[in-house]
């Protein structure tokens, strides 16, 4: 037993000599809207995964730290020193003549 809506629904959906409007936009549209179902899975997936503390693909590679305690030290000096000197132009150590006066 066949159902008369269905199969007029195939007939439609036949490719023939004649070009069928009808049928071209429906078989764009549901292309378009299984894309977009799969599209959206696909980001529903992906938050999930990331979400719940995971990774997406190959977990990267554990690298040492690029940097030395002795480079931490001389930059800690650096910054000190810029510290002393910002020090002095607020105690009045050094003055600062605006040239605008």
């Amino acid at each position: 037993m066949t159902l008369p809506p269905l199969t007029s629904l195939a007939k439609r959906f036949r490719y023939g000599a004649s070009i069928d409007p009808v049928r071209d936009w429906l078989v764009l549209l549901i292309v378009a809207a299984l894309a977009f179902i799969g599209i959206v899975a696909w980001n529903i997936w992906a938050f999930d995964t990331v979400a719940g503390g995971g990774t997406i693909g190959s977990p990267a590679p554990v690298a040492p730290p690029a940097f030395s305690q002795s480079s931490l030290d001389t930059i800690r000096a650096i910054f000190a020193s810029r510290a002393a000197e910002e020090a002095k132009y607020a105690d009045g150590t050094y003055s600062f003549a605006d040239p605008s006066h």
